[in-house]
């Protein structure tokens, strides 16, 4: 999954024409490490009905301070430059696709 930074954030997620998804992820986080191969996966086959970005928290503080991801890892679904899910914490494959079912068709 490609990094979106701060900078990048209005232009490649607020305004994007699908749904997308941001992971919001640290190097020290252990839980984060686990879901990052399932959410690589789960792009992998499923970027035609939905973009997917990974954000580093350390390294762009602004955008999980404006959206209050307090805990990582933290999966947004952006709609129209809405929050429209929020999934907190590590969750095995089948209840993140479940949750992002709405999203996927």
């Amino acid at each position: 999954m490609p990094a979106v930074t701060d900078a990048e954030f209005e232009s490649r997620v607020l305004k994007s024409d699908k749904p997308t998804l941001v992971d919001f992820w640290a190097e020290w986080c252990g839980p984060c490490r686990q879901v990052s191969p399932i959410l690589d996966e789960i792009a992998a086959t499923n970027s035609d009905k939905m973009g997917f970005y990974k954000m580093n928290v350390d390294e762009n503080p602004v955008t999980p301070s404006t959206y209050r991801v307090t805990g990582i890892p933290t999966i947004n679904v952006y709609v129209g430059g809405e929050v429209a899910k929020s999934i907190v914490g590590a969750r095995p494959k089948a209840a993140i696709l479940k949750e992002l079912e709405p999203f996927l068709g």
